[in-house]
């Protein structure tokens, strides 16, 4: 068996085909979920990744020895994974073989219980690793298999949570990065009186045409070119598995996620006054403002699904999100939908009947970066390092989610070393660009030290 003990992340197992995992580890990875889960039937669904489909055809292969029943939604975005586990009354946990937004060349596995909470390091994975290496499964009758094609379950659950007639007279120009946005995009729409510029819509794991992780702003580039040529009232963004989204305005400038989940929140406070609202531990003044004047109480979540979706959950919260572009809605058990997410944006806009970049102008009344991402070998090394040089000076420390230092003068920057690479990844934000620029180039200068 190929096979790499550190494919197992923090909240998935990722990593290189053929290399970190083979079709054998798939096999063992569905007996030893059954197994840990004690599952009479799981969910079992895929990417548009080149390798997906022999993946998943493997691991459903281990479920039905293990005497499970296998229920195969096929090629979904990962939000209608989640659905099909929780909402669909089929299940007793799944697994997704995706890499969300990674390069063509890995792929992964998203495990899940059956209220679709991952299932990560930190809750579970490593056990299922324990049994995948012990390969002690006991001979059992096998199960069956059942395909069943969940969109329009999914699509009937999100036209209860938004009006689809209010949503009319815009013009999207909508990339789907050659991921499984499409599954979806293309329903979606024609049930809405939506202009829509597609981009990159045709599922293809090799990702012809950029990667498919819109948090990166090179990956943005065509999108936003598109909007101003288009005179489009915004562009959307999906990754490879559709469980981000990130939004332009109508002049081509990105949205930050924190930035659209404010808007968000605002519409869905309507309909739950007073629920409390989830934000990434990195951010900032604005968002506590903003929650306050919704009357909401803001819970800081880590940037981690398996680790976002409990707090979340135990908090009521109808809404959260990453800087990552997650989003997670209380009416889906604190499960990630980039459709209602979108839905949500197009309905604010014919709502408030003025351009996005209007906005969204008041919530930009600091300075704060996108993620600033550092390779760095040693990461926790670097930590140690500015937690002893920048403490004394700072007026609070939470290393809830790597370390976050706060000054008296309101400035802050965020250091989060990531699950799944060798980098670090820093948020700034001031009161002023000087002071912003200042704190980048120290806590800069630590990271890499001269």
């Amino acid at each position: 068996m190929e096979y790499n003990p550190e494919s197992f992340k923090a909240y998935d197992i990722r990593g290189l085909v053929g290399k970190d995992f083979d079709l054998e580890f798939c096999e063992r990875l569905g007996r030893a979920f059954v197994i840990y889960s004690k599952s009479k039937t799981l969910v079992l669904g895929r990417d548009a990744r080149n390798s997906s489909p022999e993946y998943l055809a493997a691991v459903a292969q281990g479920v039905l020895k293990q005497g499970a029943d296998v229920i195969d939604i096929g090629m979904v975005t990962t939000p209608m994974f989640y659905f099909a586990v929780r909402d669909y009354e089929l299940h007793d946990g799944g697994i997704m073989v995706t890499a969300s937004h990674n390069p063509a060349a890995y792929n992964g596995f998203k495990l899940v219980d059956g209220t679709a909470m991952s299932i990560g390091s930190v809750n579970g994975s490593l056990d299922v690793r324990a049994l995948v290496e012990r390969n002690q499964f006991p001979e059992v009758a096998p199960g069956k298999l059942t395909q069943v094609d969940i969109l329009p379950a999914y699509l009937a659950k999100l036209s209860l949570m938004v009006d689809f007639s209010s949503i009319k007279g815009l013009t999207a120009v909508v990339d789907a990065g050659n991921g499984v946005a499409n599954v979806v995009l293309p329903e979606l729409f024609r049930r809405l009186d939506v202009k829509v510029i597609p981009l990159y819509w045709e599922p293809d794991g090799s990702f012809p045409n950029h990667e498919a992780n819109p948090m990166k702003d090179e990956t943005l580039a065509e999108l936003k070119k598109r909007v101003v040529e288009e005179k489009a009232d915004l562009g959307i963004a999906y990754d490879g598995d559709a469980d981000r989204v990130f939004f332009v305005d109508e002049r081509g400038v990105t949205l930050r996620s924190l930035e659209t989940l404010i808007l968000l929140a605002r519409e869905l406070v309507k309909k739950h006054p007073g629920a409390p609202i989830g934000a990434d531990v990195r951010s900032g003044s604005v968002m506590r403002e903003e929650a306050e004047k919704m009357g909401s109480r803001l819970v800081l979540v880590q940037n981690a699904p398996s680790r976002a979706k409990p707090i979340l959950r135990r908090e009521n919260a109808i809404i959260g999100a990453e800087l990552a572009g997650h989003f997670y809605f209380g009416e889906l058990g604190a499960g990630e939908s980039t459709a209602y997410a979108t839905l949500l944006m197009l309905k604010i806009l014919c709502q408030e009947r003025k351009p996005l970049s209007e906005i969204v102008a008041p919530l930009r009344r600091v300075f704060t970066t996108d993620e600033i991402n550092f390779e760095v070998t040693d990461k926790q090394g670097a930590v140690d390092r500015i937690l002893n040089k920048l403490r004394s000076s700072a007026s609070a420390i939470s290393t809830l989610d790597g370390i976050r230092m706060d000054f008296a003068d309101d400035s802050w920057f965020s250091l989060k070393p990531s699950n799944t690479e060798p980098m670090l990844r820093l948020v700034v934000e001031a009161k002023t660009k000087e002071r912003q620029e200042n704190l980048i180039a120290e806590v800069s200068a630590l990271i890499r030290p001269s």
